[in-house]
């Protein structure tokens, strides 16, 4: 926390603006806009997840269509499409960024499309922060029109090409979940270059209430609306995002200066044009059994590490889906290891981390 948060829940109490509305919610969505820097809609919603939910659904997605979907990725990513009667279609990653592959997702396109089934949309992630390969798979999709839902649940303060990520997509998502870069304990956001979409998505997120003076409702709708209270920790947490991207840059930075000489490490590099907000400092080990011991010896000392994201692919609640795969997630899931990235760590903390990271490579 910043500071200002308690502040900003305070005031919401001293007004009585307990709802899902109110100034901190207008005070929220209007500070990411500012951040992102682009002409942008943003609607502060319950969680990243009801962002992809409502994105989906806005991009026309419906039961029995096809949405592809990174595969290396939290579950959230995919989850919703499924909770539309909708089914996903996994794509694998490139090596360069661990995200979505250009390559495989033009393949999985024309082979959708042979057999009669032309994608509905496509969900691309930049994971741990790093960005996709915009440029590429953007013209993969419009080469097909295939809108883009631009998963930026870990990626705020990234940019590609100096743009903020966030802006990229048809339409996009944000999430402040506990463990993101900022935080409002749970929620998200939809944002769209059109404000029709803001509109649309505010309107689901408060179960489709139509303009009358009684309750009534000719759509189905959703209770996917952020509070006034959870707002107000976002507009202190916004105050402080570059200082908690700065300090998770330099997390990875510490980790790389002090683990380098050690070849059987390495790190995800920025290609040109890249900036990641080091949302999480992940590393490749050199075998399966070498992460294991990484991962149980920090475990040892009380430090907390995971396995990179187990693809959706071999998730076993989405066994019966297709994916176009080249092998690159299902390496990087078996050798890759997330390191303590929080934005509180302290020096001390970092060198004691690395300590046993040195004292098992030896």
């Amino acid at each position: 926390m910043g500071g200002n948060e308690q502040n900003y829940v305070n005031e919401a109490f001293k007004t009585n603006w307990i709802a899902p509305l109110g100034p901190n919610v207008n005070f929220f969505e209007e500070a990411i806009q500012k951040y992102v820097g682009q002409k942008v809609y943003v609607a502060a919603l319950s969680a990243g997840t009801a962002a992809i939910h409502l994105a989906l659904e806005i991009l026309g997605v419906s039961k029995d269509d096809e949405v592809l979907c990174q595969s290396m990725t939290f579950s959230a990513s995919a989850n919703p499409i499924a909770y539309l009667g909708a089914k996903p279609v996994f794509v694998d990653s490139e090596s360069t960024t661990w995200n979505i592959c250009p390559e495989q997702l033009e393949i999985a396109i024309k082979d959708r499309i042979a057999k009669g089934k032309k994608p509905k949309a496509i969900v691309a992630v930049h994971l741990y922060g790093m960005p996709y390969n915009v440029e590429a798979i953007h013209k993969v999709a419009a080469n097909y029109k295939i809108p883009i839902l631009e998963d930026s649940a870990e990626a705020l303060g990234s940019t590609y090409q100096g743009i903020k990520c966030g802006t990229f997509g048809d339409i996009a998502i944000l999430s402040f979940n506990g463990n993101k870069i900022i935080t409002t304990s749970g929620g998200g956001s939809l944002v769209s270059k059109k404000e029709e979409h803001k509109d649309k998505a505010i309107f689901w997120a408060t179960q489709s209430r139509e303009d009358a003076p009684h309750y009534q409702h000719s759509e189905i709708g959703y209770n996917y609306r952020m509070s006034n209270i959870t707002a107000g920790i976002g507009r202190g947490q916004m105050e402080v995002l570059e200082t908690h991207v700065n300090n998770r840059r330099s997390n990875f930075e510490f980790y790389k200066n002090h683990l380098e000489e050690f070849s059987g490490i390495k790190f995800l590099e920025e290609p040109s044009g890249y900036r990641s907000n080091r949302w999480l400092t992940c590393i490749e080990t050199s075998s399966h059994d070498v992460r294991e011991e990484l991962r149980l010896s920090l475990g040892d000392e009380n430090i907390e590490s995971r396995p990179l994201w187990k693809p959706m692919h071999q998730q076993p609640v989405f066994s019966d889906c297709d994916a176009y795969l080249n092998g690159v997630s299902e390496d990087l899931f078996n050798r890759g290891l997330c390191l303590p990235s929080g934005s509180n760590l302290e020096e001390e903390d970092l060198h004691r981390i690395v300590s046993v990271i040195k004292n098992v490579l030896r």
